[in-house]
C-alpha cells in the first residue's frame, strides 16, 4: 500500500485528494482541522470513472456516540452502533483515511465496503 497523493485542494465546501489511482472528496466542516478529523463524508472516483461514497469515523467517535446515547437512551441505551454507509477506521485525519482507502482498493475490499453512486 504506497499510494502516493497530492496534498489535497479546496474546491467549494469540498476538500479533494488526488492519488495515482483515485480522487477522495471529503466534506468536511467549516474550520475543522483536517488532522483530526474523525466523522466525515467522502466521495470517492477511481481511475475508471466510478463513483464510491462513504461515511468514514474513527472507533474513537463511535465510543463518544454510544456513551452519549447511553445517557439519552437513543440506539437502545447506547449498546449498539448502525450505519448502513459507515466505514470505521482506528486513526483519525484525512491523510490516515486516505491511506485505508488505497488499502481497501489493494486487498480487493473497496466495493464490498463503500457504496456505488449511479451516474
Amino acid at each position: 500500500m504506497n499510494e502516493s497523493a497530492e496534498p489535497g485542494s479546496w474546491d467549494g465546501p469540498w476538500y479533494r485528494v488526488h492519488t495515482e489511482r483515485f480522487e477522495a472528496a471529503f466534506l468536511p466542516e467549516m474550520g475543522e482541522d483536517l488532522d483530526t478529523v474523525d466523522d466525515i463524508d467522502v466521495e470517492v472516483r477511481l481511475g475508471d470513472g466510478s463513483r464510491w461514497s462513504a461515511t468514514i469515523c474513527t472507533v474513537a467517535h463511535v465510543e463518544t456516540l454510544m456513551k452519549r446515547w447511553a445517557a439519552s437512551g437513543e440506539a437502545l441505551g447506547g449498546r449498539y452502533f448502525w450505519r448502513s454507509d459507515g466505514l470505521i477506521v482506528r486513526d483519525a485525519g484525512i491523510g490516515n483515511m486516505v491511506q485505508v482507502l488505497a488499502g481497501l482498493i489493494d486487498n480487493g475490499e473497496f466495493t464490498q465496503i463503500l457504496n456505488r453512486l449511479d451516474d
